[in-house]
């Protein structure tokens, strides 16, 4: 059986990838990079040094000009800022609706770009990190459990029932995620999830606060903050 892991470089897509890899093995395993007009290449980075970690083949997709028209603060030429706190906080602010940094419909662009790569390369199932957190207060409509079935039965159905999504973590909070890629010894210290392309972590955005707070949970300090405290030490 072959799987195809939609691969950020974060946290819980590598968590997925690792899940992936301790199911299947290595060689049955595509992991998929996906630029979409980020305002830097961290990400894209991280993949790449991950997948190498794994010895996965690594697949890049750029579907940049989709969001080129796109106002939000991670799209490349945006007017706007990206807001340093908590997605909690946040939706206060936003009336029931998403949170700034939420791309337009991304989610699912990404999933039915993967399907058509998944089929073409005889995948049978397509691993996505969606988890609880993401989805909690409409931040991220696009990481629901609601939004999770449609799509997952829309390319069960549309690929003539060869291929289905699995997001592992989709009932799962952010530090469960955490908790699982420490038992298979994902390399978090690899990984990138910052909204700012900065040399190290802002450590204030809300996807920083999120994974800092998922390692307290689980008795550790972020390995990329701690990675970025250690390499300011040697200065």
């Amino acid at each position: 059986m072959k799987a195809l892991v939609l691969f950020s470089g974060g946290v819980d897509s590598t968590t997925c990838l690792g899940l992936a890899i301790s199911r299947y093995g290595v060689s049955e395993v595509l992991a998929l990079s996906v630029f979409y007009g980020q305002t830097h290449q961290k990400e894209v980075e991280a993949a790449q040094k991950i997948a190498q970690h794994y010895g996965v083949t690594l697949k890049r997709l750029d579907l940049s000009m989709i969001f080129a028209d796109s106002n939000c603060p991670l799209i490349s030429g945006s007017t706007e800022e990206i807001p340093k706190e908590s997605y909690a906080e946040q939706l206060l602010h936003t009336n029931g609706n998403p949170v700034a940094t939420y791309v337009p419909f991304r989610n699912g662009l990404f999933l039915s770009s993967a399907a058509s790569i998944a089929l073409s390369f005889g995948c049978e199932v397509i691993y996505y990190g969606a988890h609880r957190d993401d989805a909690a207060g409409n931040a991220y409509p696009d990481c629901s459990d609601d939004f999770y079935e449609a799509m997952n039965r829309a390319v069960f159905l549309g690929s003539g029932q060869k291929l289905r999504i699995e997001a592992p973590f989709i009932h799962k909070n952010k530090a469960q995620v955490v908790q699982k890629g420490l038992e298979l010894g994902v390399p978090y210290e690899l990984t990138w999830s910052c909204y700012e392309g900065k040399e190290e972590p802002c450590g204030r955005c809300g996807t920083c606060l999120d994974r800092a707070a998922a390692f307290r949970v689980n008795g550790i300090e972020d390995p990329a903050q701690k990675k970025g405290a250690s390499e300011d030490g040697k200065r």
